[in-house]
């Protein structure tokens, strides 16, 4: 269900039910692009077709999902049209167009391509942890969580977040456990990594489905390099990259635990799914919370 997670912290004074969420959503609900749109978003069925609900509940966590279409208009298309007319224009009047003509232009010429654009459909996975006040977004791109956050906070009154911080930086706590090769004992080190130079180089070292070299990776370390990516296993159940922005990509749920949890009913499969998703994720977070130092208090 979740691949990758950022986390935030849900402001204090908002509350609501499941119901008012619902409520609160029916007015965003998805709609295609029109023909002349670059770009629609909206609120989908997390359970998928033939289901209403926006916001589901399962064991007290919600769950939402956000779609997001767009006309995919290549670029080099759009400049060879512009191209091509600003040419034109020239030859009957002797004058090339100016930065602002041919901006003008090329607006002109994105309106009448953008009917004829293939359009590519994203659905983000939401969830909303009440009891812990958590906001997760399963985004690989800081980009793609604020437009769910955006349509968020337009669509339920009073809600807010802020980025989930720690009191240690991710890349200096993931740096003492290479180092030491000694991780909290809730966690073990992978064989996913990278390492980045902070200076003007920006070097780069990475290891990817490969064994640590304690050694080499040391010498890394006191060359100056810093871990911007590693991958870790927490219980032995969930296995993840933690990153130096404190995002969890490439979720994986390890064999033990999604065990004897397959159903055949599709919404039977949605509500284990789910259960097991975020039951495990509730442990994990936390615990890599207190790995990092806690969470950092805000002023």
């Amino acid at each position: 269900m979740f691949k990758n997670l950022t986390v935030y912290r849900i402001g204090p004074t908002w509350s609501a039910t499941v119901d008012q969420v619902q409520a609160s959503l029916e007015a965003s609900r998805f709609v295609e692009c029109g023909a002349t749109e670059p770009m629609s978003a909206g609120w989908v069925p997390p359970r998928g077709e033939g289901h209403h609900a926006l916001a589901e509940s399962v064991g007290g966590q919600w769950l939402l999902k956000l779609m997001i279409e767009q006309r995919v208009l290549p670029g080099a298309v759009v400049k060879r049209r512009t191209t091509e007319r600003a040419q034109a224009i020239e030859q009957e009047t002797g004058r090339k167009p100016g930065r602002k003509q041919t901006k003008e232009i090329k607006e002109q010429v994105v309106l009448e391509l953008l009917p004829l654009a293939f359009t590519k459909q994203v659905a983000v996975n939401v969830w909303i942890d009440p009891p812990q006040r958590l906001l997760m977004i399963d985004a690989g791109s800081p980009a793609r969580a604020g437009q769910v956050i955006t349509k968020l906070v337009k669509a339920l009154d009073g809600f807010s977040v802020a980025p989930l911080q720690t009191a240690q930086s991710p890349a200096a706590v993931m740096s003492d456990w290479l180092a030491s090769g000694d991780p909290p004992a809730a966690f073990s080190v992978d064989r996913d990594c990278e390492l980045k130079a902070p200076d003007e180089s920006k070097a780069v070292v990475r290891y990817a489905r490969h064994p640590l070299d304690p050694e080499e990776v040391r010498r890394h370390l006191v060359a100056g390099k810093q871990p911007t990516r590693l991958a870790l296993t927490w219980q032995g159940r969930v296995s993840f990259v933690l990153t130096d922005a404190l995002q969890i990509k490439k979720l994986d749920f390890l064999e033990g635990v999604v065990e004897g949890a397959r159903a055949e009913h599709k919404d039977e499969a949605f509500d284990a799914d789910a259960a097991i998703g975020t039951g495990e994720l509730r442990r994990l977070i936390p615990e890599l919370v207190d790995a990092l130092g806690g969470e950092l208090e805000m002023a």
